[in-house]
């Protein structure tokens, strides 16, 4: 079970990262692997109880790696984090398979610090679903969903739900492409389409363009319809002043 699970791990790396190449170079050249390894290690010893052991291993992992990922944090399989410098992942983390995670990357809580020791396990943090890409520097904050087959682009601040298979972007995101199942478990660097993903902002502007520019013809049609408020000469009667 163990040498299928890692296996699968750097499978998964040689799959999508086209810079590997050969599975000897992402066991010993790659954080992401090592931080996952280092993951599976940690979470183990604090399921089974030994929290302070599997705090102080995913203190090393972060130290060695660049990578933050909680031990009580729950990880699927062949998950891919590429680059991998700054990434955190915070305790109440469910993450599901196939899914990959750029550098600066966080899946971190808004909630306030509780005092209650009954509280400290509640869910703070984001699930993502199965095939999931998050973008560079993406932020995805408290207990929201990233549906399965979603994809957040770099720099995007979330903190609402994400619907299954679409592409959400900006600040706070916004849905640009909405869901396309043929498509929904395509690999996307990054998480952003080259094509077919339209600037939210730019076409906010170019709507209230065409608008601005049916009412000024409007005007100007009302303008030529107006009737004139010159007064007419008035008629000169014959012989009289």
């Amino acid at each position: 079970m163990f040498f299928k699970r890692f296996k699968e791990d750097i499978d998964s790396f040689m799959a999508r990262d086209p810079a590997a190449r050969s599975r000897f170079e992402v066991l010993m050249c790659y954080p992401g692997l090592h931080a996952l390894l280092l993951h599976r290690l940690s979470h183990g010893l604090w399921t089974r109880g030994w929290r302070l052991l599997g705090r102080f291993i995913s203190q090393l992992s972060r130290f060695a790696t660049g990578i933050e990922i909680h031990p009580g944090a729950r990880i699927g399989k062949r998950f891919f984090i590429d680059h991998g410098a700054g990434v955190v992942v915070g305790e109440t983390s469910d993450i599901g398979d196939d899914v990959t995670l750029y550098q600066g990357v966080t899946l971190g809580g808004v909630s306030p610090a509780v005092d209650s020791r009954s509280q400290v396990d509640q869910k703070r943090h984001p699930t993502l679903g199965d095939n999931v890409i998050i973008g560079s520097g993406a932020q995805i904050l408290g207990p929201i969903v990233i549906g399965e087959g979603a994809r957040v682009g770099a720099n995007s601040v979330v903190h609402k739900d994400v619907a299954a298979g679409v592409t959400a972007v900006g600040i706070p995101a916004r849905v640009v492409m909405p869901r396309d199942k043929d498509k929904a478990k395509e690999f996307v660097a990054y998480g952003e389409p080259v094509d077919g993903c339209p600037d939210p902002v730019l076409q906010t502007i170019e709507n209230m363009r065409s608008q601005v520019t049916a009412l000024m013809a409007r005007v100007e049609e009302l303008e030529g319809e107006k009737p004139s408020s010159k007064k007419p000469p008035a008629l000169i009667s014959g012989g009289k002043k």
